[in-house]
Parts: C-alpha cells; sequence; structure tokens
C-alpha cells in the first residue's frame, strides 16, 4: 500500500486536475452508516476523505456540523472509533486519501505520540486540528513527521501577516478558510476570496484546497480556478441529517446512501 505521506503527496501530482474533498462526521447517525456513506462518496469521485471526531465543544463549526457531533456523542464516538473506521475503510480495499479533522483536546487525552502512531498503522493521511496554532504544534509535528503524516494547516482571510509563515511550513495541503466564522452553508462566497486564494497559493509550494462555506455545484465551479482542491462539508452534513432515520434504519439504508451519494455526485462533477 502507498505510505501516509505519499498518498496525499501523489494525489496533488497532478496539479491541472481539482480535488474533491468532502467531510462528514464520523458515528452520525452511526459508524456503520459512516462506512457506508464514505465508500458511496468515493464512488461519486471523491479524491480525498475528511473525517470529523465528533467533539462537544467544536468552536469552529457551525449549527450543522455541532449537530452532527451531538448525534454522535450520543452513541459514545470516540476518536479511537474514527481510528478504527479509518482501518475498516483499508481492509475493505479503499485507496482513496483520508484526513481526520479533531480538535486538538481528544488527541491529547489519546497521547500524541500514539495517535500519530494509529493514525499511519491504520492507513490515515493526515489530520487537521483547527484549534493547534502552529507556533504551538512542534510536538505534534514532530511526531507527524515520525509516523510520515501530514498535519493539515488552515489558514483564514484573518490570517493576514501570518500567511507567508503559515505557508511556508505547511505540508501536503493548505486548508484555505473561505469565510469568517463557523462552518455553515453560505448563500454567497466572500467577493475577494479569488485574491485570497491567489495570494495564499503564493506563499506555498504545497496544493491548496478551500472549505468553509461552499455547499452548492455552482459554488464549487466559481472557486476551483483558484485552487487545487474543494472542500464541501456543512451541505453534506444537512443532507445526512436530512435522512438521519433512514440511515438508522438497515433496510432503509441502502437507499438513503444512495441519496446522498448523488448530492455529492453532483459537487464533485462540478470540478470536471
Amino acid at each position: 500500500m502507498t505510505t501516509a505521506l505519499n498518498r496525499i503527496d501523489q494525489l496533488f501530482a497532478d496539479r491541472d486536475r481539482k480535488r474533491f474533498i468532502p467531510f462528514l462526521t464520523v458515528g452520525d447517525p452511526s459508524i456503520e452508516a459512516t462506512f457506508h456513506l464514505v465508500k458511496a462518496m468515493v464512488e461519486a469521485g471523491a479524491d480525498l476523505i475528511e473525517l470529523g471526531v465528533p467533539y462537544s465543544d467544536p468552536l469552529a463549526d457551525g449549527p450543522t456540523i455541532q449537530r452532527a457531533s451531538e448525534r454522535a456523542l450520543e452513541n459514545g464516538v470516540t476518536i479511537g472509533d474514527a481510528l478504527q473506521l479509518v482501518k475498516r475503510l483499508r481492509e475493505s480495499g479503499m485507496e482513496a486519501s483520508i484526513v481526520l479533522f479533531s480538535y486538538f483536546n481528544p488527541v491529547l487525552q489519546y497521547g500524541i505520540e500514539r495517535f500519530f502512531a494509529d493514525l499511519a498503522a491504520y492507513g490515515a493521511d493526515g489530520v487537521v486540528i483547527p484549534d493547534l496554532p502552529i507556533e504551538e504544534n512542534g510536538p505534534a509535528v514532530t511526531a507527524a513527521k515520525q509516523h510520515g503524516i501530514h498535519v493539515i494547516s488552515l489558514v483564514a482571510p484573518t490570517s493576514s501577516s501570518r500567511i507567508n509563515t503559515i505557508g511556508a511550513q505547511a505540508t501536503g495541503f493548505l486548508y484555505c478558510v473561505s469565510s469568517l466564522g463557523v462552518t455553515g452553508a453560505r448563500v454567497d462566497l466572500r467577493e475577494d476570496l479569488a485574491d485570497f486564494l491567489e495570494r495564499v497559493k503564493a506563499s506555498t509550494t504545497v496544493p491548496t484546497a478551500v472549505g468553509f462555506g461552499i455547499s452548492t455545484p455552482d459554488q464549487v465551479r466559481a472557486v476551483a480556478p483558484h485552487t487545487d482542491g474543494v472542500i464541501v462539508g456543512s451541505a453534506i452534513v444537512q443532507q445526512i441529517e436530512k435522512h438521519v432515520e433512514e440511515l438508522k434504519d438497515p433496510i432503509q439504508m441502502p437507499q438513503a446512501v444512495e441519496k446522498i451519494k448523488t448530492f455529492v455526485h453532483q459537487l464533485a462533477s462540478a470540478l470536471q
């Protein structure tokens, strides 16, 4: 199997092709549902899967993803469950890149060294830790490098003078936050988004991917010329929430997964 460090690097090797990255919360509404949804999203055109670890105080997340975390936490889902899901996905033959999205406290409680060792052992490729600034990420980055894992940095329009610093130390890809505030579907994108994305691209040698607020095929098409990848989270989680009761029912689950797969395919197809 491709090493963790190389899987993301190889994914973005052809900078002329844009990559689609869906986000979903592990365990919303069940681990079994998440497994089947991830498999369906890859079939629908996803190049990299971002798996959110449920957390009780998700500061960067809006109401939609907060509710998803609440549903998962009610089921007792932990960061360990997220890692086991990655292992199961790899054992099922899935080759698409996988990145975990986790706040720092669950990582700290799990153990930094143990966390990155297990990420590598189970087949993950990277992690996004939104509340861990680059000034304080030394221990995590050191452990990540030892195990061939990318710590994906975030850069926002408010980063301003720090854009060059963040861009210089980025590995894997640079996660560009398209809007101020928390995650959530937006009707309109920032007027200065293209300028921000071009500035970020000039600051780094790694690929860029833009997320937060992108929710429609038209928005995907609009940002695609300015980035290497497009991340969609809340709009997909909204679809999961819409079909949550069906996803809880083993008999109705396949039909619900197919509906969400169609939605994801529409978003991914907008990049082609």
